[in-house]
């Protein structure tokens, strides 16, 4: 029996629906062209807002370059910066509610998510960002065996924050704020799929009080974008991103040998040791590896586990799997809604597919909900019999897609969590902790969790291999927006 999903009426107030944000006040966008805002749950539209041209780029760019070059947020102390942007931070959380309601209807996060991600972890991570920033020396005198040297921290420049529609709100914290303390200004890029929360947050950023010019926000298509990325003005691209965009943006700053910082995608191992308790495991690791429908870059998307409790650790974690509600993103008892975009469901059933005729075979999901007939949903699903040459376990799917390997021995585990392309995040479960970190130091990756599963996104966060480079959060997150200068005051080498 099939039902369809049945939205409330659209009550989000959404400001600025004609206008563009751009320099720190809303402008009248250089075209009239609109964009349809689908609800990923229902497929109808809701509403229409304002879609940037390559001229609003160019103005958002424009007002940017000069208000770094010329005005004061880069010469305002730290002291002062840090003023403005908790006022920020105030103004975010007095709109999580409303953000997250918006993000409901833009992307299908379910209430409870946007709670933990956004009123939760963003409120967590823009705090501790605000209080690191306070511990900042900006100057460092050191006496030398030759003379006297001033090391100062000075911002990058003109930055363009690349977000994606899983954290719109969230990466304000990990990306934006931490620039914005450091003395850059922005132009802010959030997903084409994050036309409503990015215009709660401008009016945040609008209610805040910045100098004129400092941020702009343009939730941008491809070619604007990649305009944008391309752009002289723009001194520094950090961006949250899949691995084939990050590739794109590297040849487009090349030419102009620009900053980039990039946190792209994963194919995260979770490695469960024998003597892990496999119902403690479920509790975290069923979250980790689906969470979101699995669109999350850190998600745990291969699970490692011996062939010797291969059979029994499957079969608990199909039944856990088969448990997860799937529905309506509006009803409180929803655990998972559906996928952000269509192109989401479509990745999903040709990673699925390839991996049924690569050999493995479907326990759990493996198709869209029978009973919903409207949406873009995908149960979340899981694999066995995968192995780590197949394709669903070399590529990312950014899906509720889950595979299942078995390994031989411990070594044998390591060497294939390490077999990928990959190297954001892993987890190690094991009833011993110390033989888990000794497992830990041994995975390459960005992040590895003991007995759990996500990362701290208080402390420096980032990936290695194709997942990028550079540093989010914490105090190295506002210091990978500095420019480190030396200023020599006595003792040259020329009078050596």
């Amino acid at each position: 029996m099939s039902t369809t999903t049945t939205a409330p009426a659209f009550d989000v107030e959404v400001p600025g629906r004609d206008k563009l944000f751009i320099g720190g006040s809303w402008a009248t966008p250089a075209t009239d062209a609109m964009v349809d805002v689908i609800s990923p749950s229902t497929e109808e539209v809701v509403t229409r807002v304002a879609e940037p041209s390559i001229a609003d780029a160019d103005a958002a760019v424009a007002a940017a370059r000069k208000a770094f070059d010329e005005g004061p947020w880069p010469r305002m102390t730290m002291a002062e910066r840090i003023e403005v942007c908790t006022r920020l931070a105030d103004e975010l959380e007095a709109r999580l509610d409303t953000a997250n309601r918006a993000w409901l209807w833009e992307a299908g996060a379910p209430v409870a998510h946007g709670e933990m991600i956004n009123s939760g972890a963003g409120k967590m991570v823009w705090r501790y960002a605000l209080e690191a920033a306070a511990k900042i020396e900006l100057d460092d005198m050191r006496k030398t065996p030759s003379g006297e040297v001033l090391i100062t921290r000075e911002p990058v420049g003109t930055v363009l924050g690349i977000l994606t529609y899983n954290g719109p709100v969230v990466l304000m914290g990990m990306k934006v704020i931490p620039g914005l303390l450091a003395g850059c200004t922005f132009v802010i890029k959030p997903a084409p799929e994050s036309p409503l929360t990015s215009r709660i947050v401008s009016e945040a950023i609008e209610a805040a009080g910045f100098p004129e010019g400092v941020i702009s926000v343009l939730a941008a298509g491809t070619e604007v974008t990649q305009h944008l990325v391309g752009h002289e003005g723009i001194d520094m691209v950090h961006a949250t991103a899949g691995t084939a965009i990050a590739k794109d943006i590297v040849h487009r700053t090349a030419d102009r040998l620009a900053r980039t910082a990039l946190e792209l995608g994963g194919k995260s191992p979770a490695i469960v040791l024998d003597d892990a308790d496999i119902d403690q495991v479920l509790e975290t690791l069923v979250g980790g590896a689906c969470g979101f429908n699995g669109q999350v870059c850190v998600a745990l998307s291969r699970v490692f586990v011996s062939r010797e409790r291969y059979d029994e650790f499957v079969g608990k974690m199909a039944d856990a799997y088969k448990a997860i509600k799937v529905g309506d993103p509006f009803d409180p008892e929803t655990e998972r809604g559906p996928l952000a975009v269509k192109r989401a469901v479509e990745r999903c059933e040709h990673y699925v597919q390839t991996a049924i005729d690569e050999g493995a075979k479907v326990v759990a999901g493996g198709k869209r909900p029978e009973h919903l007939d409207k949406g873009y949903y995908y149960e979340p699903t899981l694999l066995r019999d995968v192995t780590n040459d197949m394709t669903v376990a070399r590529e990312e799917v950014f899906g509720p897609v889950t595979a299942v390997i078995a390994y031989d021995s411990l070594d044998d585990a390591i060497a294939q969590a390490n077999d990928t392309d990959f190297g954001l995040a892993a987890s190690v479960y094991s009833g011993s902790s110390e033989k888990a970190l000794e497992v830990a130091r041994k995975i390459r990756s960005g992040g590895v969790a003991i007995n759990l599963a996500g990362v701290c996104l208080t402390e420096p966060f980032g990936g290695v291999k194709q997942s990028g480079w550079g540093k989010e959060c914490g105090l190295e997150g506002i210091l990978e927006f500095m420019d480190i200068k030396q200023i020599l005051l006595s003792g040259s080498y020329v009078d050596a």
